[in-house]
């Protein structure tokens, strides 16, 4: 009689996702699960418990740099890569959901479409979004990714991506790393000078969105425009 009490607990894993889902994993049994598929033939909750100590949460290993995965815990470049890859798959599948073309003629649909550019950003990032003159989306630049305090903006560089994408008005959208939602006064004046100058080329500011986690402020809404 095998006594094994490992035998098959892969499969028991696959199997319990495959009636249940994940939403009753604790976060080293989503992690285990994971690590099945770049560690063959080997115990990963061991190694799920420890990456999830060293790094505070499911969260801290998604977000940490492979390199550092690397050098911290032993795991191969492959783990490193695949972990660090959940954040930017999570943000392209949540962008994926909205249609090309996407019609932004609200805005709730603006947030919501904002929140998913902004997904699994750690950085303060400042996007463009070009809508044509039925409120649908031309085209989402993605113009600057700084440090998590600071995201320049360059009124220019703005006027150039509208025009290129035959913008008849544009979105502006950043995201607030720390959680805040409240605009700094900087936003606003950053706000006023861009509105200048897309009104210089008949191209309007349609809003300013600032997005927290799930979260979202709308400088239209809030009568900021």
């Amino acid at each position: 009689m095998d006594k094994n009490p490992h035998k098959g607990h892969r499969q028991r894993i696959k199997n319990r996702v495959i009636k249940e889902g994940i939403d009753s994993f604790e976060d080293h049994q989503i992690l285990e699960l994971l690590l099945f598929y770049c560690i063959p033939m080997k115990d990963t909750n061991t190694l799920a418990h420890q990456l999830i100590h060293d790094y505070g949460s499911l969260a801290g290993v998604f977000d940490a740099d492979p390199q550092d995965l690397c050098i911290k815990t032993g795991v191969t470049e492959n783990t490193g890569i695949l972990l660090s890859l959940i954040p930017a798959l999570a943000r392209r599948y949540n962008q994926g959901k909205f249609r090309a073309k996407e019609l932004l003629n609200s805005t709730s649909k603006a947030g919501d479409y904002a929140t998913a550019l902004f997904t699994g950003r750690l950085n303060e990032a400042f996007y463009v979004i070009c809508l044509d003159n039925q409120n649908r989306v031309n085209h989402a630049t993605l113009l600057h990714e700084g440090t998590i305090n600071e995201a320049p903006v360059y009124p220019r560089l703005i006027v150039e991506n509208a025009l290129r994408h035959q913008a008849a008005s544009i979105i502006l959208a950043h995201n607030h790393p720390g959680g805040s939602l409240q605009p700094s006064q900087a936003d606003v004046d950053v706000t006023k000078t861009i509105k200048l100058a897309t009104e210089a080329i008949s191209i309007t500011v349609a809003d300013h969105i600032i997005v927290a986690g799930e979260r979202y402020y709308s400088f239209a809404e809030n009568r900021l425009l």
